[in-house]
Formats: C-alpha cells, structure tokens, sequence
C-alpha cells in the first residue's frame, strides 16, 4: 500500500457512520454527502468518479474541496506533469497537504532522476522524511558536490530499517570513501544492540570482510546467546567474531546481570580493552534499567568509551537511586549540550549542586527553570527557599480575538473537518495555522477551540505559550459534577482525578489509544469489565466504556484500587495506573525514595512521562478546583522502602481472584516494553 493511500485510510471513519452522524447530529452542510462520497471514489481508486465530486464540489464553493482535488491529484501523480503538480502545489500552498503532496512529488522525480526539477523543488519541502532526505542527498552527489555525502552521515548511523532507496546513496558513499569499513562496524554494532537482526545482516553485506556464514552465526547468536559463548562457537580472531560475541554477552545482559558477567569472565582477555568497555557499558544501562546497585560499579568500568545519550541519562539515574551527587554532577557534565540543557538535567544538576552545599550556583539554575511552565519549572520553585518567584502574566482574551481566529479559513476548515468526524485532518489544519502564533493568538485559538468543547485542541494550543498564559484554558473542568461525585464516592482526590483525565484523552470521551484503552479515561475493556462488576453495573457491555458517567465511574474506581494497593502512594498508584500495580511495586527501592527519584526512575519512558506530567497536572488543578495546595515535591511525597510481606500476601490475593474472573487489569495503555 502506497503512502499516500495509507494516509487517507488513517484519516477517515466509515462515510455511511460520518453521513448518520452528521445527520443525526442536525449538523449535515450542502456538499457534505458529495465530499464523503469523493473519499469513497478516493478509497476504491475510482479516477472517474473523483472527478465528477471534486468538479461538483468545486462548483459549489464547498469548504473542503480542495481535499478532494488534493486526492485526485494523488490518484493522477503517476502520470501527471510536472508543470500541473506545481501549479497544484502553488494553489493549495497554504493547506496542509501540500507538503504531503511535494513529498511524492519529490519521489517521484527521484525516481525519474530528474535531479533538477528535484532540487529546484526541495527547498519548499517543510516535513522530515526519510526517503526523501536520502534521495536530497543523493540528488547533490549527482550534481557533483561529492562532499555533502559526507553531511549524509547521520542518515547512516541509524539503528533501524531505512526505505529502500536509501540504498542507493550508501552506495555513493560507499565508492566515494566517505562510507568507510568502521562505519560499517559502527552501525551493525547500533543494530545489533537494538536486536534488529535483518538489518544486521544487510550491513555486514557492505563489510569487506563479508561472508555468507554471517546470516547463520547471527541468528545462532540471537537464539542462543549463551550456548555460543559457552563453547566459543565464534571466533574471537575477527571484527565480526568480537562484535557477534558481544551481542551474545548484551541478549543475557537483557535477562540477567549476574550471568552475562560471570560469561564475560571466561572470555575477558579475548576482547580489546575498547571492546571490554563497551560490554561493561551495555551492562550498566540493564542493571539500571532494573534498579541494581551494581550498575553504578559497570559504568564506572564503561568511562573509556562513547556512551550514548540513553545510556548517560541511565548514568545519572542510577546515581539518583543511589544520591550519589557527586556522580550525578559528573554524569550530566559529560552530556552533549542539547542533552544537559533538557530541563530534567538542569533541575537535577541543581539539586546535585545544592546537595553539595553551591547553594549559590545551585538557585542561578533553580530561578531560570522556575519560570518554566513545566514539571521540572514546579519542582524547581519548591527548592528555592524564600524565593519569590515573579507572578505569572495572565491573560483573557476578548471576544474579538476570538472572532478573528473564526474568520481565519483555516480554522474555518478545521471546524468543517471536526464535523465530519475527520480529527485527524482538522489538527493538521491546526497545527498549520497556529505554527507561528504569539502567545495572545495560541490564546485566542485555545479560546475558540474551548467554546466549541474541542477540549484537547484547546489544551495543547494553550499549553504553548511562554509568557502569557491562561490556565483556565490549560487546565479546563469539563463534566465537573460527574468529576466531583465520582471521586467523592471513591474517595479519592479530585485533583488526581483530573490529573489523570487531562493526560489520557485530554477529555474527549471518543479518544481510543493505538493498544485498545478508550473513553475519557482511557480504560482496558477487561480493566472496564472487571470494575463494572466491582462496582454493580448491570448488563454492563463494552459499548458503555464511552458513555462519560460509566467511563468515570469505572476510572475512579480503579484508581482507588490502585491507590489502596500502593498503601496510598499517590504517585506509585499513578504508575500502577498506567503500566500496572505489579510494576508499580517493582520499582520501589530498598528504602525509603523521594517521590521525584521514584518517577525519574522509572524505566518505561513512557510512563515516567506520564506520572511526571499527571502528577504536574494534579497540582495545578487544585487550587482550580478549590482544594487543599501544596507543594509538588510535596504531592510527590516518599514512597518508602520494600513493602511487607502482608500488603504482598494481600495483593497476591486479589490478583488470584481476578485471575479466577480471567478479567485481570494490567494497566491502561498495555506493555510498553
């Protein structure tokens, strides 16, 4: 399936079901139903029927017909001319998917090696693409400028699988000499820590030294990492022998620390002291990944070589469960610039600053980050003692700013677009027009898109602004009287409870996440089945996951159960929330941790994040609410050492029961292993 037809199958719902709804809904606009059937043609590939609905589409001035010629253009690129493309692209300049268009374009010359007409055409390409950036560079090369093939290194040095027409500027580079045989070895190394063997295998084809045996050593040493290192059933005399024996030692690495060490010790002196720091490098981020004291030891023995931005914020973290502050200033003063200057090793470069009595180089950092609106800017404001930060410029927009953004065309499509149940596009729109808005604009859009109860458009465009801001609109409480009866019920803070919701779906109660969690809280459907029958919803059926009272319902239920099974850590029950209680508890430390080391550590990226910012947005959300404030660090709390063996014994119990109604909830968005 060709690019352009995935992005249109992405984009749209059923027409029949957008037809019923917008009809149903008493929303239906002349040439809705002639724009749902031109998708329709666009789908089924039907040329002449597309023509017929854009000409009658364009005839009546409908809103969205240049979607439809942009879908007919797509079907005709193949044959059409150069001149007609640009004049299509020079019409529609200011849409969306324009630059979706030039990037087949620009393939499609590519392909054709009309490098002129290319090059002529790249310099208006906004997008990042692949494909497209291989073939940039290898439109120059042909042009005669060997030299930015040597710029084209960054498109190499990637862990993963490339389009195919990659292929043919690392052959450029390859016979030019820019490509040299170590950056061959480097980029199968990256592939191979990243296990992706079939890519492997095509870069150890471009080696000098290659051999067909490669493809069956690499799947041996894949299956069955330990075995080939027990009877050295690989060479240790070449480049690829040494590198396929330290993928080996990094597979049991992944499982298991203690055996992929005392594996490396029976094969130590056979490795170069470059290649004995790699391995103790690859060890160290395991260990601290799952929290083992040793990993501290492993990157110490890991300083003599290249460590990469994962593998030093892992560095650092490991440092931070252990408060080793020493270390953790050390680690970050070895980060590349754009790494260090990320406000999580600002904040925790100051707390190591502060920790080690340079109070006064500490509050220089600590005051810029707190005038951040953020969770390390929060964080950052609690560790200023006696400092009062500058009060934050708010700002209401008037009515007529919210009516100019209303006759802004764009935004006029977006809403066309939100109608029809197309969100996908009507972002897009969005994104487009409110690019380069000042902060009195993002305003003035989050305002519309509020009094329209596009509550996530709202919140994310009011979530930009830098210097004026307004958080009635970032931090808005829809369905409030649901809200407020359902955490009162459960018993849980309401803060927390939007917290949560603002994270999930951003209060779209239609949202569905990629792995199947849906409604405003973004539920499991056996987490949803499993709380409906906790808490006596009859006849309860998955349909009723996104009707708002029962989605509401069955969330604040499982979070109070969550709750109850961390001992009332808020923020361990946020982490159970997300990827499960079970991991939640695996996280803790021997002793007692600080709530903001408890989350910084988490090794899913994606729920460290996530924690981070509904933690964040519960402390925000109190004062909006009329509740008790504190501050985050506060919120945060410490979440104590090991727990006992009778809280164990007592969630063991629960989880066999739930086990026993084969309804077991594991977390709201599935493995993000």
């Amino acid at each position: 399936m060709d690019m352009a037809t995935t992005f249109i199958k992405q984009l749209v719902f059923s027409g029949f079901f957008i037809v019923f709804f917008a009809i149903k809904s008493g929303f239906a606009a002349s040439g809705d139903d002639e724009f749902l059937q031109a998708r329709a043609a666009y789908d089924k590939k039907n040329v002449i029927a597309l023509s017929d609905y854009v000409e009658q589409l364009q005839s009546q001035n409908y809103i969205l017909a240049p979607y439809a010629d942009y879908w007919l253009t797509l079907l005709n690129l193949k044959d059409a001319d150069n001149q007609t493309v640009e004049n299509f692209l020079n019409k529609y300049s200011e849409y969306p998917f324009a630059d979706r268009l030039r990037g087949e374009y620009l393939k499609k010359l590519a392909k054709n090696l009309d490098w002129l007409s290319f090059s002529n055409e790249i310099v208006n390409y906004q997008l990042e693409d692949v494909a497209v950036a291989c073939y940039a560079a290898e439109a120059n090369s042909v042009a005669g400028d060997v030299s930015t093939l040597e710029a084209a290194k960054p498109l190499w040095m990637q862990a993963k699988e490339q389009p195919s027409n990659c292929a043919d500027l690392y052959d450029r580079m390859q016979v030019a000499g820019v490509l040299t045989e170590e950056d061959i070895w480097a980029r199968f190394r990256l592939a191979l820590a990243d296990s992706r063997i079939n890519l492997a295998k095509a870069i150890s084809k471009r080696s000098n030294t290659f051999d067909p045996s490669y493809y069956k050593l690499i799947d041996k040493a894949y299956a069955s990492p330990q075995l080939v290192l027990s009877k050295k059933l690989i060479s240790f005399k070449s480049r690829f022998g040494r590198e396929l024996n330290l993928f080996a030692l990094n597979r049991i690495a992944k499982t298991d620390s203690q055996q992929a060490l005392s594996a490396f010790k029976k094969v130590e002196d056979l490795f170069r002291a470059e290649d004995r720091a790699y391995f103790y490098g690859r060890l160290a981020l395991q260990a601290a990944l799952r929290h083992e004291p040793q990993a501290l030891q492993w990157f110490k023995l890991a300083e003599n070589t290249p460590l990469n931005k994962e593998q030093l914020a892992w560095y650092a973290r490991a440092a931070l469960r252990e408060k080793s502050w020493p270390v953790v200033l050390s680690v970050v003063s070895r980060m590349p610039p754009e790494q260090s200057e990320e406000g999580v090793w600002r904040y925790w470069k100051a707390r190591a600053l502060k920790a080690q009595n340079q109070t006064l180089e500490a509050n220089t950092l600590l005051a810029k980050l707190s005038t951040e609106r953020h969770y390390y800017g929060w964080l950052a404001q609690d560790e200023l003692d006696g400092f009062i930060s500058a009060p934050l410029s708010e700002y209401k927009v008037a009515d007529s700013e919210v009516e100019e953004i209303a006759n802004v065309p764009a935004f006029q499509r977006a809403e066309a677009l939100q109608r029809l149940g197309l969100r996908w596009e009507a972002k897009s729109e969005w994104a487009q027009a409110t690019k380069d808005f000042d902060d009195k604009q993002l305003l003035a859009a989050a305002a519309f898109a509020a009094d329209r109860s596009w509550h996530d458009l709202a919140v994310i465009t009011a979530d930009k602004t830098t210097e004026m801001h307004d958080f009635a609109l970032r931090y808005p409480t829809p369905y409030r009287n649901l809200m407020k009866s359902a955490a009162q019920e459960q018993a849980v803070d309401e803060a927390w409870v939007y917290g949560i919701t603002r994270q999930e779906s951003r209060f779209m109660h239609y949202a569905k996440s990629g792995v199947g969690a849906s409604g405003l809280m973004q539920l499991m459907p056996a987490t949803a089945k499993w709380a409906a029958r906790r808490v006596g919803i009859d006849n309860y059926h998955q349909g009723m996951i996104h009707e708002l009272d029962t989605n509401i319902a069955l969330g604040t239920y499982y979070m109070r159960y969550t709750l109850e099974l961390m001992n009332g850590q808020e923020i361990m029950a946020t982490a159970a929330y997300n990827a499960g209680p079970s991991r939640a508890k695996k996280w803790v430390a021997a002793v007692p941790l600080e709530g903001a080391i408890y989350a910084e550590t988490i090794p899913f990226s994606e729920t460290r994040s996530y924690v981070q910012k509904v933690m964040a947005n519960a402390h925000l959300y109190a004062p909006r609410l009329g509740l008790k404030t504190m501050p985050l660090k506060q919120r945060l709390g410490v979440v104590p050492g090991s727990y006992s063996a009778l809280n164990d014994q007592t969630e063991d119990n629960l989880e066999s029961q739930l086990q026993s109604e084969q309804t077991l909830p594991i977390g709201q968005v599935g493995s993000i292993e």
